[in-house]
């Protein structure tokens, strides 16, 4: 099959996240799915069937398969405007998060994501343990922790303990989050139990990240940054139920895959 990189949410090569792109052309059991992507070994791979005018789209870690995947989905997209038919112009994929269309809009690829507004918690010590720092906010939803820090600063220096998240019995993600300098908000991305301990540029995470900073700023139309060592810039907007999550990607690879063996 032909296989792809493309780094999303980036300006040039080697910046953004790196996602794999795997075009089929029939369906292939989740079993081998999970082999490739555990052997790529990048935060996640992307499975694309067509299946008339949409196309399935599945999403893997080197660990397990994911209900939701912001870079991938934009990667995925990229590929088949670029490399499968270049007179689309809006993508439509079924997947296991719904229907989720893409629009290309010169360079920018802009996803529709559902919004996923997280409900205030309180702050524990192993969340403040967690990710060694005072946490002043604690935000969730099902798997999903969101800690606010008071700046932008804490936010790059963060030193998170991989082993204390695992700890976070009731979540598989932590987001740690605050008011940008120079963008609207700022943000990181912790995943040890998914076999990602920090992922570069998470567009799944702003589905929650930007209703709760549009409420919070009193604007639905924001630019973002994740500041892990890639760094990343998202351009978002808030539409109520629903999220419009965009950015830019280039192309670092084109191969072909061989699972047959002899």
């Amino acid at each position: 099959m032909k296989y792809y990189i493309v780094d999303a949410f980036a300006e040039k090569i080697f910046s953004g996240n790196p996602a794999g792109v795997c075009l089929l052309e029939e369906p292939l059991d989740a079993r081998t799915m999970q082999s490739i992507a555990a052997e790529n070994n990048l935060s996640e791979t992307a499975f694309v069937l067509r299946r008339g005018d949409d196309f399935d789209l599945r999403w893997f870690t080197p660990e397990v398969e994911v209900e939701l995947c912001g870079h991938a989905t934009l990667a995925s997209a990229f590929v088949i405007s670029n490399f499968v038919d270049t007179a689309l112009k809006t993508v439509r994929f079924n997947t296991a998060s719904g229907i989720l269309t893409v629009e290309k809009k010169g360079d920018l690829y802009e996803m529709d994501f559902p919004s996923r507004k997280p409900v205030r918690t309180a702050v524990t010590p192993l969340m403040e343990a967690a990710i060694g720092e005072r946490v002043s906010e604690a935000h969730d939803l099902p798997k999903r922790l969101l800690l606010v820090v008071d700046s932008e600063e804490k936010v790059r220096n963060l030193q998170p303990n991989f082993e204390k998240i695992r700890q976070l019995s009731d979540y598989s993600v932590v987001i740690v989050t605050a008011k940008g300098e120079e963008t609207d908000f700022v943000s990181r991305f912790f995943a040890p139990k998914v076999g990602i301990p920090e992922d570069p540029v998470t567009g799944s995470s702003h589905s929650t990240l930007i209703p709760f900073w549009s409420e919070r700023l009193g604007k639905t139309e924001l630019v973002a940054k994740q500041l892990s060592k890639r760094s990343g810039t998202l351009y978002c907007r808030d539409c109520g139920e629903r999220v419009k999550i965009a950015g830019r990607a280039v192309l670092y690879l084109v191969g072909e895959l061989t699972t047959q063996t002899s």
